[in-house]
């Protein structure tokens, strides 16, 4: 086959043009945290920050684009130019804004690629300390047993603990109406004030009312016990096995990033996660860590986005 005089110069190009290609990282990078500043998540990569600019030898920027459920971060990331110095950070909802939102200018599914799991956040599903409930299945048995089954709280429509309790609710067949709040203090002092029967919320939300003796843990949402919380069973060991769902954060980039630049990513994060000052932080955060690359990630949100669109979809759950 002849090739022409263009291809031909391509192709004697192209090993010099490869070489020619500044290594990456060469300037700072930008990662875009889909929530706003204050929070678990947010705190998290403020922790990784330095040790990351360690291990990547660059700045890293960190932007906080809050608002529409995590969407308008995820919406600046996915128009930008995938080459590695654009980031996005995300927790739970970029599994159930697919199912949960209309009309988004990009596709979830497609828009990104999986660089690494940071970090879960495992639930507590508490009680006021004066509630008769001292277990799940007293829990069922009161909301059972209330006009209209009761009412529990959670930190918005669509959180993860919104549909952790919907989940369990749904495979106990029980009743309950969903109360939703604006963050997690006014989603914990709802049940503080005897507004709700019950709330689920991340370990420091609720960790100090526990202790304390004001709220009662009943369980923990993730497949095993809290190391803070030893004596409180999971929700599976209480009659529902195979139950297990927490907040998450994800580090992701626009679609198109080339895969090495991927893996150098997951990597800095997990040895960002293994640092000893980052170890110190994860407990106050109510956070475990993960860092276990793009593979299993993308596993971990196939299995998520299935599941979680399945529960908003049989629930009718929809943002108001």
């Amino acid at each position: 086959m002849r090739l022409s005089r263009r291809a031909a110069l391509a192709l004697l190009a192209g090993p010099a043009l490869a070489r020619a290609q500044p290594p990456w990282p060469a300037h700072p990078i930008r990662i875009v945290i889909a929530w706003p500043a204050g929070g678990s998540t947010d705190g998290l990569l403020r922790a990784i920050q330095a040790p990351l600019q360690a291990v990547l030898g660059q700045t890293v920027v960190l932007e906080n684009r809050a608002g529409a459920s995590g969407s308008i971060g995820a919406a600046v990331v996915a128009q930008a130019a995938p080459d590695g110095y654009t980031l996005l950070s995300d927790a739970s909802t970029q599994a159930v804004n697919p199912a949960l939102l209309r009309g988004l200018a990009f596709d979830y599914a497609t828009a990104f690629v999986p660089i690494t799991l940071v970090a879960q956040a495992p639930l507590l599903l508490a009680v006021r300390a004066d509630s008769p409930a001292q277990d799940v299945p007293g829990l069922l048995a009161l909301l059972h047993g209330q006009p209209g089954g009761g009412t529990y709280s959670s930190s918005g429509i669509g959180t993860a603990a919104h549909l952790a309790a919907a989940m369990l609710l749904r495979q106990a067949g029980v009743a309950a109406t969903h109360v939703p709040y604006r963050g997690s203090p006014p989603q914990v002092q709802a049940v503080l004030a005897g507004e709700v029967v019950f709330t689920c919320a991340t370990v420091p939300a609720l960790a100090g009312l526990v202790q304390d003796g004001r709220l009662r843990a009943l369980a923990a949402t993730s497949g095993h016990r809290l190391a803070g919380f030893p004596a409180v069973p999971t929700v599976a060991e209480q009659g529902f096995a195979g139950f297990a769902i927490t907040e998450w954060l994800a580090m992701l980039a626009p679609a198109g990033t080339p895969a090495p630049i991927l893996e150098q990513v997951a990597a800095a994060v997990a040895a960002a996660l293994r640092d000893p000052a980052v170890q110190r932080r994860l407990p106050g955060l109510g956070m475990e860590p993960a860092g276990e690359g793009p593979a299993a990630l993308a596993a971990f949100l196939a299995e998520q986005r299935v599941r979680m669109a399945a529960l908003i979809q049989a629930e009718n759950i929809r943002l108001e």
